[in-house]
């Protein structure tokens, strides 16, 4: 079988950080994706979702209960924070297929030319994206549950309040203009939490910071993250994601599952936190 890429001549986004935060092998994946999506709960559509991003070791069990709760759409709009500092601040790819080891991801091209349209702080850019992890870890999880995926990738590197709530009210335009038609659309803020301190502040910090999430407050997010100093590496995502939910009508999120890093390791001096959230 020709690759996607290939068979529709687009350029491909390769893995970056495939045998290092996950799996290089096909059926390991697989099998490891299978093992954290078999999480107690029934998968129900969602408007939203924090999903975190680290290595599957450490983030994979958080990151396969919030998915299996999730009955995820052909399309899927994923925002994840630009660790690297590469690229343009607001940067989206239209037309670019995402491969991982399952296979290459289509992209969702009407629906990121529109968004691009809609708000022009956007900017098409491959920088922000290449080395990137925040969206390519995400994508195997997607893959398994649904094999006509099609995403739009956002990498935020601002914490601008106002360009944040306007990403996120551009997204419930163009969101909202589809599922008016019953297409529906999932948006996922790629996040882990609070990093490199102990397990305990790391817990009452993040606390703080879900409690916000699941207030659907993404002003009172922005400000607790800011005066706490929490260092929640996809606030930017999840507060563009809490905005467009609102607007579409959320009416409230749940908690699926919290860790931290010395969960696995046992090191409780110097964590980061992971919060699995499911936004209806």
């Amino acid at each position: 079988m020709q690759p996607l890429g290939a068979d529709l001549n687009l350029p491909i986004r390769h893995p970056a950080v495939a045998g290092r935060f996950y799996p290089l092998d096909r059926e390991t994946l697989l099998s490891e994706v299978d093992a954290f999506l078999s999480a107690d709960g029934a998968s129900k559509p969602a408007l939203g979702c924090v999903a975190p991003h680290a290595g599957y070791i450490y983030s994979g069990t958080v990151a396969g209960a919030v998915h299996a709760n999730i009955d995820v759409p052909r399309r899927c709009l994923v925002l994840c924070p630009n660790h690297t500092g590469r690229g343009v601040p607001l940067s989206i790819m239209t037309a670019t297929a995402w491969q991982t080891p399952l296979g290459e991801v289509a992209p969702s091209t009407e629906l990121a030319s529109a968004l691009l349209k809609r708000f022009p702080r956007l900017e098409e850019d491959s920088a922000a994206h290449r080395g990137e992890h925040g969206i390519e870890v995400q994508l195997p999880f997607l893959q398994v549950q649904q094999p006509n995926l099609h995403i739009v990738p956002i990498a935020v590197g601002t914490s601008d309040f106002r360009v944040l709530r306007e990403l996120g009210e551009a997204i419930a335009g163009v969101v909202g203009d589809r599922e008016e038609a019953d297409q529906k659309i999932l948006i996922i803020a790629s996040s882990d939490m609070n990093h490199y301190e102990s397990d305990a502040i790391t817990r009452v910090k993040d606390q703080k910071a879900i409690d916000r999430v699941l207030a659907l407050d993404a002003l009172g997010l922005w400000e607790v993250v800011m005066r706490e100093d929490i260092s929640m590496c996809g606030f930017g995502p999840t507060v563009a994601m809490l905005t467009a939910a609102k607007i579409l009508g959320a009416t409230k999120a749940t908690l699926v599952r919290y860790a931290t890093s010395g969960d696995v390791s046992g090191d409780r001096d110097r964590v980061v936190g992971y919060a699995g959230i499911v936004v209806e």
